[in-house]
């Protein structure tokens, strides 16, 4: 079945105008089933689908005084080579959380793309905004819908974050690629890079921090990982790329400038340097 207008009369097809769920994921699966990206065929001869996308890799989040930080680095890579040194993997989910994808890039784009697009379609139907908690579980959903492809080897695996309005607090979310979701609590990492930038945000993180402070820690986090995991890439300041890293807050969603995230790369790198950590 296709989506599009009725060529001759311009009409929309009926499926627009009935009363249905506040779901535009239900919506596709049931009208157009093969729009989902767990729903697509793999091309004739292909026998190892991980290789049509590059791979994203580390995310981490940590929950700040009055909020939550989200942050990426900016490396993608296919098998032993670099396939791209400036994707960006942290988006606004919409105005109060965020979402990073780790795994198939390709497919996490377009799940993201997908996931903002269920969020707003929510806000339109109900008149309201879905809770974070209800975002989380909405998320889940698209991942178990994504499956098929992550037994296939294009598995997604995001980090979600948000300002619960209704709480007054930053939470995090992990999730595996069977769509298994876990509340995260003070900080969390994912992707191949996590388990270094993970025992650096328990060395650095505290209670109580301020946004600029949570900004360090996640920047030295990734830093960390890049420093041992050669698909995480670390602050690039020949070609002044440095990593994605966003605030959500009773404000709403913020990404920080590369300005200043520049700034605390070379903090970092000083102080390692004073210690005789470069040597």
């Amino acid at each position: 079945m296709t989506l599009s207008a009725d060529r001759t009369t311009g009409r929309l097809p009926d499926a627009f105008l009935r009363p249905g769920s506040s779901s535009f994921v239900d919506f596709l699966a049931e009208h157009a089933p093969d729009r989902l990206p767990g729903n697509r065929v793999m091309p004739a001869g292909v026998t190892d689908p991980a290789t049509l996308s590059p791979h994203a890799t580390t995310i981490v989040a940590l929950t700040f005084d009055g909020g939550v930080l989200l942050a990426g680095d900016r490396r993608a890579t296919a098998g032993p080579m670099i396939a791209s040194r400036s994707i960006e993997k942290v988006f606004p989910a919409d105005e109060y959380s965020a979402v990073g994808i780790a795994g198939s890039a390709g497919i996490g784009l377009e799940l993201v793309r997908l996931f903002q697009l269920e969020l707003e379609h929510y806000e339109k139907i109900e008149g309201s905004l879905l809770s974070l908690t209800g975002k989380a579980n909405r998320l889940a959903t698209m991942l178990r819908g994504n499956l098929p492809m992550a037994m296939q080897g294009l598995a997604v695996v995001p980090l979600f974050a948000g300002y619960d309005l209704a709480k007054g607090m930053g939470r995090i979310f992990s999730y595996d690629a069977t769509g298994g979701r876990y509340e995260e609590h003070e900080h969390h990492g994912v992707g191949s890079g996590s388990l270094f930038a993970r025992g650096s945000l328990k060395k650095l993180w505290r209670r109580g921090m301020d946004a600029e402070a949570a900004v360090h820690v996640a920047v030295e986090a990734l830093y960390d990982a890049a420093d041992d995991d050669s698909a995480t890439g670390g602050p690039d300041t020949v070609r002044g790329i440095f990593p994605v890293v966003a605030t959500v807050s009773e404000d709403g969603y913020q990404r920080i400038e590369d300005a200043e995230i520049s700034r605390v790369a070379e903090q970092i790198v000083a102080q390692r340097r004073e210690r005789g950590h470069l040597a």
